[in-house]
């Protein structure tokens, strides 16, 4: 009898434990499936819980075109960087997913406004996407050009300002643009997103080929932005850089970073977050992308 005992004891002692573990996420089931909530007195409110999980292999949900109607117009992909959890760098009581947010919505009201460019935005609200799914985004859209804009931040050194931008380089062009690198990369890495995939040597050269036709389309882009934005941008003494950033690493659009300034700065910050420096921007950007679509038209376009 007492053998009987010690065994039935020491089975529940097994159990215990799992139906610890189980009896809450079954109780809340349980009440899902009849509708029914939990009460919670401490916050005064009734909350039900509801969990969405990603149906899995489900493609990047593609945003609005907007513009003309015409897929033969030229198409221009708007990425405002960071976003949802990943607020990027801060400073002067800002973020930078919200600054570099109006910035791109700004450019895409004037875009719209001025007609005969159609414009997608990657992200127009606080969401999250990894940095595999904006250049995606780009290129499952067709895009002929493709526009990624970030702020960045200096620390303590709140007396560095002006804007950058980037193109696309295996070999960072100096170790100010490899840290650059590095963090924003590592958004990625914290998704679990591998940047590097398998391709046998044909593909390969393909992909090399491509990339190498955007690059020079994107280092054209680059200097029309620089070019057009002198009197009304304020930018770094050295504006034109090169990064292995993954973002810009779409083989076959054209692609560039804009470091618009530092959330740091307080001259830049007055210069990006008021409604005058959103406009001086979106003008001057706007004028950097009609151009490089005039010198780079397509058939029909």
């Amino acid at each position: 009898m007492y053998s009987a005992n010690l065994s039935g004891a020491v089975m529940a002692l097994r159990v215990l434990p799992w139906l610890l573990l189980l009896f809450p996420p079954a109780l809340l089931a349980g009440l899902y499936a009849f509708g029914l909530y939990l009460p919670v007195p401490a916050l005064g409110r009734s909350y039900v819980i509801r969990v969405e999980l990603p149906t899995s292999g489900k493609p990047v949900n593609l945003p609005k075109v907007e513009g003309p109607a015409d897929a033969a117009m030229p198409l221009v992909v708007i990425d405002a960087g960071h976003g949802g959890h990943d607020p990027g760098a801060s400073g002067q009581g800002l973020e930078e997913k919200r600054l570099v947010l109006g910035l791109a919505l700004a450019l895409r009201d004037r875009l719209l406004q001025e007609g005969g460019i159609r414009v997608a935005l990657t992200r127009d609200d606080d969401r999250f996407l990894v940095l595999q799914e904006r250049a995606e985004i780009a290129r499952r859209l067709g895009a002929d050009l493709f526009l990624s804009i970030h702020a960045d931040s200096a620390g303590v050194e709140s007396g560095i300002q002006g804007a950058s931008v980037y193109t696309l380089s295996e070999k960072a062009s100096d170790e100010a643009a490899a840290r650059f690198a590095a963090r924003e990369n590592n958004a990625d890495r914290l998704n679990g997103i591998s940047l590097s995939g398998q391709s046998d040597v044909v593909s390969a050269i393909l992909v090399n080929l491509s990339q190498r036709r955007a690059q020079a389309e994107s280092s054209e882009f680059a200097q029309l932005i620089v070019r057009e934005g002198t009197g009304a941008i304020a930018f770094h003494a050295e504006p034109r850089r090169a990064a292995a950033l993954a973002v810009l690493r779409a083989p076959d659009v054209p692609s560039v970073l804009f470091e618009a300034g530092f959330v740091t700065n307080p001259q830049d910050v007055e210069r990006l977050a008021t409604p005058e420096g959103k406009e001086r921007f979106a003008d001057a950007v706007e004028r950097a992308i009609r151009i490089f679509f005039a010198r780079n038209s397509r058939p029909g376009a």
